[in-house]
């Protein structure tokens, strides 16, 4: 196994792109579509249907060679005027595999009618509470699990928050503790009298003073967060259950903006990135999910359930890999109870390969995969082996939430949300002084502006074609990965919500 693994790694490096850019880098070997031959896909290959491209356009996207920056035509206004931009790999895929979603959506209350049914459209219907979503998605093995994504994340989010929409309709009230079992306040059908049955009765807390040290005081904005996270769960589900039936390939991060009520709920699951720049000043609002900085993590399973090692991987890190003859010797190391490094004596077990191996942007979870948080990837297993990765792979976001009633905007403060083609060679400042610098030069006006600040700085990332490749103007490697780029004024929402 370990010949096996070290194919692996050196596939992984002479498959590295010649711009020195890599892919999350899965190997065809390790099985990821197995069993997906003949399926038709869930949905066609595309752009996000806001670019609104004509074949022509489609194709002309997909070359390589120029790799041309695609925006959002004149005269097409996404909601709050977001601005948008992509760009296609130089050559690492066939396809472009990021994926983007724009959308307007109302929260309401499921009818009976739906009640059982999850992801129908609006159909017209403006009522109910409004939701903004952007999404972001970064594919990889393939565009399958990105596509299914966009299209459908955020009619599940928007799901979630129907079975909540009595709470959010009255946001000045905790919400309760429990709820009946049609969906509403158990305190309300508790008021009424006679509709709870005697086992609901008797589990109630009646002493207010008992009640007072028992019971946690939940926000109404803490419960959107989970119906956040528990989407991204149900998205995950959903992608492993269609592919009995679809041909649904890889997996992809997944970042997500939602506006509700006043609040930005920002969801990342993976390595894109989003900041908000207001007033000159960077506000992260999420944090990348890689080898490197879910290593504790990841360690602590592998300790936990050593069966998912396949006895072919050690939870333990090492500096570099041991040698047979150095069995004996003491080496330093450190697990998943530690920040530090500490001495050990390398026994035979320690000659495992490492779950976690190589650094920075190299780094990969059982020699395969960069990332460590994502949709999809249910059937991706370690090069040439049965070892299955998704057991080591979080589904689930982490969610920052920003309040935009607490804040004056300007129309140069904005979010920037890119997948991670644009962050590879770009440090949060940069990109805040490059589209700071960019708004402040623009037409205040120019319902493009935002577009045209997107597309400026996907061109910086991108870089120029030379003879050595991609090149930005102080001589380093541009980005040779796909590129997409969503840059959202933070007041936009004022005109329209």
């Amino acid at each position: 196994m370990i010949s096996k693994v070290k194919n692996a790694m050196s596939n992984l490096v002479g498959g590295m792109m010649p711009h020195g850019h890599h892919h999350h880098n899965h190997h065809s070997g390790g099985g990821q579509n197995s069993g997906q031959e003949g399926l038709p896909h869930r949905f066609p290959y595309g752009r996000p249907d806001f670019l609104d491209l004509t074949p022509e356009l489609l194709q002309y996207s997909t070359e390589h060679a120029s790799r041309p920056v695609v925006t959002l035509k004149r005269g097409t206004r996404l909601p709050w005027g977001a601005g948008y931009a992509e760009a296609i790999n130089a050559g690492k895929s066939m396809l472009n595999e990021d994926q983007a979603s724009c959308e307007k959506l109302f929260v309401r209350k499921p009818s009976s009618k739906h009640r059982n049914s999850t992801l129908v459209d609006d159909n017209g219907d403006n009522t109910g509470i409004p939701l903004h979503f952007w999404g972001v998605f970064d594919g990889h093995a393939g565009s399958g699990a990105a596509i299914m994504a966009s299209k459908l994340l955020h009619r599940i989010i928007r799901d979630g928050l129907g079975e909540i929409c009595h709470l959010l309709e009255n946001p000045n009230s905790a919400p309760p503790i429990c709820l009946a079992k049609n969906g509403s306040p158990f305190q309300t059908e508790a008021k009424k009298g006679g509709t709870q049955d005697s086992a609901e009765d008797a589990d109630a807390v009646c002493d207010a003073s008992v009640r007072f040290h028992m019971e946690k005081v939940v926000s109404l904005e803490s419960l959107v967060m989970g119906v956040i996270e528990t989407a991204f769960k149900q998205m995950d589900d959903l992608i492993e259950k269609e592919k009995t039936s679809y041909a649904i390939s890889g997996g992809c991060c997944a970042l997500a903006v939602v506006y509700l009520m006043g609040k930005l709920y920002v969801a990342n699951a993976g390595d894109s990135r989003a900041i908000i720049i207001r007033n000159n000043e960077v506000i992260p609002m999420t944090n990348e999910f890689t080898p490197e900085s879910e290593r504790q993590r990841l360690q602590y399973l592998g300790f936990l359930r050593p069966e998912l090692l396949g006895n072919e991987f050690t939870h333990i890190e090492f500096p570099r890999r041991i040698q047979h003859s150095e069995l004996g010797k003491k080496m330093l190391y450190r697990d998943h109870t530690m920040t530090g490094w500490a001495y050990k004596t390398i026994v035979e077990d320690d000659l495992k390969f490492p779950l976690i191996y190589g650094e920075g942007k190299k780094a990969r979870v059982m020699a395969t995969i960069g990332v460590t948080r994502g949709l999809g990837d249910h059937d991706l297993k370690v090069y040439n082996s049965n070892i299955y990765i998704k057991p080591f792979l979080s589904c689930v976001p982490e969610v920052k939430v920003y309040n935009l009633d607490e804040n004056k905007h300007g129309p140069d403060d904005v979010l920037v949300m890119g997948t991670d083609g644009l962050w590879d060679v770009t440090t949060d400042k940069e990109v805040a002084e490059a589209v700071s610098t960019y708004l402040s030069r623009c037409d205040p006006s120019d319902p493009m502006r935002y577009t045209l600040a997107a597309q400026e700085l996907l061109m910086r990332s991108r870089g120029v074609l030379k003879e050595r490749g991609w090149r930005l103007p102080n001589e380093k490697l541009g980005s040779g990965d796909d590129i997409t780029v969503f840059i959202i004024p933070l007041a936009g929402h004022e005109s329209e919500t």
